[in-house]
């Protein structure tokens, strides 16, 4: 990481291509910052300083994934996913965990030495919870073991010979953790921090919000995985507004894509602002968050994809609903719709 990327260059970059979340993005280049700042520093005055490992939670959608792939594309470093729901479905789950190992090891090129300053996204680890009266060889418990080895931080053999030391790889969780609020309900009820006159009010909010490892316990993550993941941060639902922003704002926003698209044949988009709203909604709607918007947006463009090459006259699309065909300018009148 470049000496000079501080926490809010790391945040300020971070805007450029994900919108809101931005309690997730201070806290997230908060860690960063400290975890290469460790790496510079293996050891000050002989005092050890261990790997913050990172668990970010929220509803699908909300922009986990792509904090992380962004995160390793401004650090550019590897960067794998991994999904802990593949992981607790197979029998072999070392062989699939060093296989993660490998595919990072691929993205930095066979370079090992860029390998071992990585990161790993692990999604879905709530999937992973103890459920009582599972088998443990078949549980999501046995899954948390299994990562537990390389979260740690810990020489990993690969198949081909090689060690691949995992202290400084950097580990980001995620998961939706359907239920945990009524957890924290629950549990903040009897562990609220009360106020004096003294107190900043706003810390004291941040402090009672603040997810414990006592809550993840609860909900069903196993101490040892739970005490891995010390830094733990949360992602919320998008509102309409912030959904409109994701399609038009960033630098890859995905009307952005699709005009330049048109623009390489001569041909301007233009969309009205009611239209974002319309599929805003329905991502609202599907309840599948950002994940959706691309779909609906491929949809609406399918008709205008298909009529540009057969007609090189259009010069101008002018989409005004989602409800409606698209209007073609400068074509002739049978190519309109």
């Amino acid at each position: 990481m470049p000496s000079l990327l501080k926490p809010s260059d790391i945040v300020r970059q971070l805007s450029e291509h994900v919108i809101g979340q931005e309690e997730a993005k201070r806290t997230l280049a908060v860690a960063i910052y400290a975890h290469f700042r460790r790496m510079a520093n293996a050891t000050v005055d002989s005092v050890e300083l261990t790997k913050s490992n990172i668990l970010l939670i929220g509803p699908t959608g909300t922009g986990k994934t792509l904090l992380c792939e962004t995160l390793a594309r401004i650090l550019d470093v590897p960067f794998v996913t991994a999904d802990a729901t593949s992981l607790a479905q197979t029998q072999f789950v070392g062989d699939e965990i060093e296989a993660i190992l490998h595919r990072l090891l691929d993205r930095a090129d066979g370079d090992l030495s860029r390998a071992q300053r990585g990161i790993v996204f692990v999604d879905e680890v709530d999937k992973l919870k103890a459920v009582s009266g599972q088998a443990r060889a078949t549980s999501g418990e046995s899954v948390q073991h299994a990562l537990l080895k390389i979260m740690e931080g810990a020489p990993v053999r690969l198949k081909d010979g090689r060690h691949i030391d995992t202290t400084h790889i950097l580990f980001i969780c995620g998961g939706a953790f359907v239920g945990l609020d009524n957890i924290l309900t629950k549990t903040h009820t009897f562990g609220f921090i009360s106020t004096s006159g003294g107190d900043d009010q706003q810390i004291l909010e941040r402090l009672n919000a603040r997810v414990k490892p006592t809550d993840l316990l609860e909900f069903g993550l196993i101490p040892e995985f739970a005490g891995r993941l010390p830094i733990v941060t949360r992602l919320y639902p998008l509102s309409q507004e912030m959904l409109v922003r994701i399609m038009t704002e960033p630098k890859n926003a995905i009307v952005k894509q699709f005009a330049a698209m048109l623009k390489g044949d001569g041909v301007e988009l233009q969309i009205e602002t009611d239209v974002f709203r319309q599929i805003a909604e329905l991502a609202i709607e599907y309840k599948a968050g950002a994940r959706s918007l691309r779909g609906i947006f491929e949809e609406m463009m399918t008709d205008v994809l298909y009529a540009v090459p057969d007609h090189p006259e259009i010069r101008k699309v002018v989409i005004k609903s989602l409800f409606e065909p698209p209007r073609y300018l400068g074509a002739r009148p049978e190519a309109d719709a």
